[in-house]
């Protein structure tokens, strides 16, 4: 096995395998998977899904994730961590374009087994990607951060329209009227602008009545626009809770909360705990959505 330390904000675990062992697992943002060599079965919360060389995966932040080997496999876990977005100091980022791309990603991740590119060249994409991460990590030096930083956006940008481009948010798997997807998408991708989330701009942009929107919203998603929308914002609250060093203040400003106080209350009222509670627990709560019962 080895593990290749890259300035903290990632961990890269390069590693073969002929038994899957239950590895420790910490609410950080989530693991790429590259399977270098191998072949066998990726399961998550019980659902199954053949793997063989060349498959990517994302691995939620659960702990019902495992692998069945049924030929010796070459693994590459590329982990996000938490502490590139609390400590970027010397780092020539934005944390907040960061936090806000990768905040997307694991919001938007349906956390079910099966390949993440579905897209060949992407796959090719990712697969260099993460073979020049691991050599620069080999030579490591104070050089090869902003390098290892620029490959990782990379990575992040690929993951990200790969999400867009597939049903991988909650709601309908198949639907004739694609409308609803491209309004998930935009309402997620918008999610910190709230003038956006009207009901009077989405009737503009997906060209519906504004007193028909919300009718049609929750007839496709089985749940009201105006919760949907508050639930999405409490996901993005959660990852920055246990994420980031964000103050609540920033919280509440980004994400269109009236103040610290309306933020609170609306967190308590949908995800059942007080902020504090939440910290001290560390673990998701909105974001389990297909979390192990057994």
């Amino acid at each position: 096995m080895q593990v290749l330390q890259t300035y903290k904000p990632f961990e890269i675990q390069e590693i073969e395998l002929t038994e899957w062992k239950q590895r420790p697992v910490k609410n950080n943002f989530f693991e790429l998977v590259l399977i270098r060599e191998g072949e066998g079965i990726q399961c998550i919360n019980y659902n199954e899904y053949n793997y063989s060389k060349g498959s990517i995966f994302l691995l939620p932040p659960l702990k019902c994730h495992s692998f069945t080997i049924e030929k010796p496999t070459n693994f590459v876990f590329l982990k996000f961590s938490d502490s590139f977005f609390k400590n970027t100091k010397g780092m020539s980022i934005d944390r907040n374009e960061w936090f806000r791309e990768a905040s997307y990603i694991l919001s938007n991740y349906n956390q079910l087994p099966g390949d993440i590119i579905r897209n060949d060249l992407d796959k090719r994409h990712i697969e260099s990607l993460i073979a020049m991460i691991l050599q620069e990590s080999r030579n490591y030096g104070q050089e090869s951060v902003n390098l290892i930083t620029s490959l990782m956006t990379s990575i992040l940008e690929i993951l990200i329209r790969n999400i867009k481009k597939t049903n991988y948010f909650e709601g309908p798997q198949h639907n004739a009227d694609d409308r609803i997807s491209k309004m998930l998408t935009y309402i997620n991708e918008n999610i910190d602008k709230t003038e956006l989330l009207k009901v009077e701009n989405l009737a503009d942009v997906f060209m519906l009545s504004t007193t028909y929107v919300s009718e049609y919203f929750k007839k496709q998603v089985n749940m009201p626009l105006r919760e949907y929308i508050i639930k999405a914002k409490l996901k993005l609250v959660e990852i920055r809770l246990l994420n980031s060093d964000f103050t609540l203040t920033e919280i509440a400003q980004e994400l269109g909360f009236t103040d610290v106080s309306h933020l609170s209350k609306t967190f308590k009222k949908y995800v059942g705990t007080s902020i504090r509670e939440f910290k001290n627990n560390g673990e998701y709560r909105l974001l389990t959505r297909n979390a192990c019962t057994a």
